[in-house]
């Protein structure tokens, strides 16, 4: 039994085994990163990182189909360089942050104005909606950002206001009004 597995685990030379698992890893995280900024809206930077995907792919596959009856380890390697891929595609995608949301936050209605006072002062623009919550009167505030800086609007509300309900939505159309931060930072 236990040459069993010696077999199977060294049926492939380990610099095959290396490659194959290093360059999966990249070529999955180019794929992540590619379908993520599509789905955004950035198609240009998607089609030259589908270029380089299916480059690495074709190269990365033939090496894993040729002789995988002899050397079934290179699926298993070639498997565990996707997931890998996959998860440092989407890490990779989080820390750019490319994109804008809408952050929509319900506050009490005395903590409104310092709220919005201190993001307009950030440069951020602010729209405010008068609400009735269960108990009492609320305002909405509704704050379009980039993605990059959505963690310190959150950070800053909940500072002022540690009951406020905070929701983020992506955006992928933004026409008009008041939106010089995001403009400012989109450049």
């Amino acid at each position: 039994m236990t040459g069993q597995i010696i077999n199977f685990l060294t049926a492939a030379p380990p610099l095959e085994l290396i490659l194959i698992f290093f360059s999966k890893i990249i070529e999955v995280t180019v794929s992540t990163l590619r379908q993520i900024l599509i789905n955004k809206g950035y198609r240009r930077q998607g089609t030259l990182l589908s270029f380089v995907e299916i480059l690495l792919w074709t190269f990365i596959a033939s090496r894993v189909i040729m002789g995988i009856t002899e050397a079934p380890i290179k699926g298993i390697v070639y498997s565990i360089g996707f997931s890998i891929g996959v998860y440092l595609g989407s890490r990779i995608e989080g820390l750019i942050a490319m994109g804008r949301v809408l952050i929509q936050t319900i506050v009490s209605k005395e903590n409104s104005g310092p709220i919005c006072d201190s993001l307009r002062q950030k440069g951020y623009a602010v729209t405010t909606m008068q609400a009735q919550g269960r108990d009492s009167e609320r305002t909405v505030l509704m704050i379009f950002a980039n993605r990059k800086g959505k963690e310190e609007i959150i950070s800053e509300i909940r500072q002022l206001d540690g009951t406020a309900m905070i929701t983020t939505n992506d955006v992928t159309t933004l026409h008009g009004g008041t939106i010089n931060a995001v403009r400012k930072l989109l450049k």
